[in-house]
């Protein structure tokens, strides 16, 4: 077993110096105003009549809104290798057994809410894309019971830009390569998602190679704010999240399925500037042999399950600047007999209030560093 470090409590917490090259928050792209700029299709409401045109040309007029939308992206350039733009201009419903098709080189703009209406099954959802590339969403207000509010599979090169789902049932945004798993899907950027209400995830990926996210914000979501399932080379800005999971082991942000292994092992690929829980299930959650992260703030508080739980997961490093945990669940470090057990996990930087430290069984170089324990018990190795 490697060196073990455990150095207890009651310590007041050092200023560290940020590692180089730590991350404070991920980049987002400033956010043009919605509709504005050159754009190559619209589909615009009056009165109860939407109008889908292409320059001079009227493609659709009628009372759907998923009709004229889908009508706007069909009139696009056949077999164009660009983007072409697709402004809407209004609000409207639309039933959650259909979907807005994104095809390849595509740019959509909402400027309105597509409410979703009704039950459906399988993976429709009112922005949609699959086997395809070059797809961006500048801004989408989603609301009503939607499947899902984005799905995208075996996708390359996506935006999403300013997103809003204030909805009753389903996932926010799922992303995934689980149509073709020998493919990857590649360079997805989400600048700003914000899901409350949704029964499901707020967002979730699996299989993605290379993701960068602004800020997830997550409201009242039955399960995580943000899970990357077999994800690599992520970098997360923020994760806000309230009442993420209540009751279940889900949590503001949970990695899991072999997230973060790159070949057949665990470099530092999984960045996170900071991961905020308050109330909800757990806090951060590493689970099923995931790895290479480091988060560099946390706040948790009163998590109804373990604010932190690491179980089989390798290269890890919680705090990595500082953090706090107030109440709720214990910190937990734990480990199913089905999976290698826990390898070179750092805790450090933490203010622990009302709440424990607990290591069972022991792990590999497992490091807890520089932590303040106020009313709150360590038990490790």
């Amino acid at each position: 077993m490697g060196r073990r470090a455990a150095l207890l409590a009651a310590t007041t917490a050092t200023t560290l110096l940020a590692a180089a090259g730590a991350l404070t928050s991920a980049p987002t792209a400033s956010a043009a105003a919605c509709g504005e700029g050159t754009y190559h299709a619209e589909a615009t409401l009056s009165g109860s009549t939407w109008t889908a045109r292409r320059g001079g040309s009227t493609v659709y007029t009628g009372t759907d809104m998923r009709t004229a939308v889908q009508s706007a992206i069909n009139s696009l350039t056949s077999g164009r290798t660009a983007k072409e733009r697709v402004v809407v201009r209004g609000s409207g419903s639309i039933p959650a057994s259909t979907r807005i098709s994104l095809p390849s080189y595509t740019t959509l703009d909402v400027c309105g809410t597509i409410n979703v209406t009704g039950t459906g099954s399988g993976d429709q959802a009112p922005v949609y894309s699959r086997g395809t590339r070059d797809i961006e969403v500048q801004h989408l207000n989603v609301t009503g019971t939607p499947l899902y509010g984005v799905f995208m599979r075996n996708v390359q090169n996506v935006v999403l830009g300013q997103i809003d789902m204030r909805l009753s049932a389903g996932l926010g945004i799922r992303i995934d390569n689980r149509g073709d798993t020998s493919q990857w899907t590649r360079n997805v950027r989400i600048d700003n998602a914000y899901v409350s209400g949704a029964s499901n995830h707020a967002v979730e990926t699996y299989g993605v190679d290379g993701l960068t996210i602004g800020t997830v914000t997550a409201r009242n979501v039955g399960y995580s704010g943000l899970l990357l399932n077999e994800t690599i080379n992520a970098t997360v800005g923020k994760v806000d999240a309230e009442n993420a999971g209540t009751g279940t082991g889900y949590a503001a942000f949970r990695m899991a399925n072999r997230n973060g292994r790159v070949g057949s092992g665990y470099p530092t690929n999984i960045r996170v500037g900071e991961v905020v829980a308050r109330g909800g299930g757990r806090g951060v959650f590493c689970v099923s042999e995931s790895g290479g992260a480091v988060i560099d703030r946390v706040t948790l508080s009163n998590t109804g399950n373990n604010a932190i739980l690491i179980e089989n997961c390798y290269n890890v490093n919680i705090a990595a600047q500082s953090g706090t945990v107030t109440g709720g669940g214990e910190i937990r470090l734990a480990a199913r007999t089905e999976f290698p057990n826990n390898d070179n996990i750092t805790i450090q930087n933490l203010t622990v209030t009302n709440s424990a430290i607990r290591e069972n069984p022991c792990g590999t170089n497992t490091t807890f560093r520089n932590n303040t324990l106020v009313n709150s018990t360590q038990s490790v190795c």
